[in-house]
């Protein structure tokens, strides 16, 4: 029994060194990552938290020190309405208003469900009473308090669709190749651009029913926040979906190996869900960042979705995004059916 074993082991470890492309990026991928976000999240440590400042940190009247604290980023803002919302979303942990006389700090802001700003607060009325300074007044977000899982919700169901178009397809169409699938299908009329859209349709299909399935099993367990339009909302999954696809047969349209499909499928899946806001805001992060955030489809379909289910907007004011994503989806779909090969 153990030769056996054995056999299989040496033939099994052979198939993967002879697979130069696949071994090559099992190497290099990990290099590859670590060098990336070196690159984005190499600046020292970061903040701990993250305090919005309404006028400017380095000209208010701080008397009390707090807007020295260490590990605590302040970031200045210039619209009220807009920094509440922040709090709210637990993309803020606290605002201060600087806009007192001589530049004191006269009253904050917290969203009473977020626990960094329960710290954060007690680190502002503890500077206070060091500095026997008056409290600054307390208010609370407007509106109805938003909890992190209420936050975090639209973000999960979008990176569900995403790991369930790239794989669904990228990963399958490979393994056609490979077992000699796609061959077979070469010799009938079907051409490959026919081939893709029903690779299209077909995981589109799965992908939304398995969100619709994730939804509903979050709604019986959670009680998160719906404000807009459910129509709105399927729209804008459906356009992440059918780029997230097309994305995957672009990935899948050559390669020979799944080995080497999941190693592209993971370097294009990871970053997304680090740089895209889904489990935390990018409000604060490296301009570098911010800046990747904004190239990758999953940030779009995250800020839509939270955008119609946390604020209640409608179709027109998500009609950009989705206009993006379907266009990004066309011409990935294009360029996949352009270098698509049977074999």
């Amino acid at each position: 029994m153990l030769q056996r074993i054995a056999a299989v082991l040496v033939a099994r470890n052979r198939e993967f060194y002879r697979d130069t492309a696949g071994l090559i990026w099992n190497i290099m991928m990990p290099v590859m990552m670590i060098v990336a976000f070196a690159f984005i999240f190499g600046g020292g440590p970061d903040d701990l938290f993250k305090v919005g400042v309404l006028g400017d940190p380095d000209t208010a009247a701080d008397a009390t020190g707090f807007l020295a604290t260490p590990h605590v980023n302040f970031v200045p803002v210039a619209e009220q309405d807009d920094a509440v919302t922040k709090i709210a979303r637990h993309q803020l942990d606290l605002l201060v208003d600087t806009r007192g006389p001589g530049g004191a700090v006269t009253g904050y802001w917290v969203n009473p469900q977020s626990p960094n700003g329960q710290i954060v607060e007690r680190l502002l009325l503890g500077a206070h009473a060091r500095g026997a300074e008056a409290a600054p007044e307390r208010r609370l977000a407007a509106g109805e308090a938003l909890s992190y899982a209420d936050w975090v919700l639209p973000g999960v169901l979008a990176m569900n669709v995403m790991f369930s178009s790239l794989w669904g397809v990228g990963w399958v169409v490979v393994r056609y190749r490979k077992n000699g699938v796609l061959r077979r299908l070469k010799a009938t009329p079907l051409r490959p651009l026919e081939f893709l859209t029903a690779q299209v349709l077909s995981r589109l299909l799965v992908a939304m029913t398995s969100s619709v399935v994730v939804y509903l099993g979050a709604l019986a367990i959670l009680d998160f926040p719906m404000r807009g339009s459910y129509a709105a909302l399927a729209l804008v999954y459906i356009a992440g979906a059918l780029c997230m696809i097309s994305l995957g047969l672009l990935v899948a349209s050559r390669l020979r190996t799944e080995e080497l499909a999941d190693g592209l499928l993971n370097l294009l899946a990871w970053p997304m869900v680090l740089l895209s806001g889904v489990w935390f805001s990018m409000e604060g992060t490296s301009a570098a960042a911010q800046w990747l955030s904004q190239l990758m489809p999953l940030t779009h379909v995250v800020d839509a979705a939270r955008g119609i289910m946390i604020d209640g907007m409608g179709l027109v004011q998500i009609l950009p995004q989705i206009v993006l994503l379907l266009a990004l989806a066309a011409v990935l779909l294009a360029t996949a059916a352009r270098l698509f090969r049977w074999e």
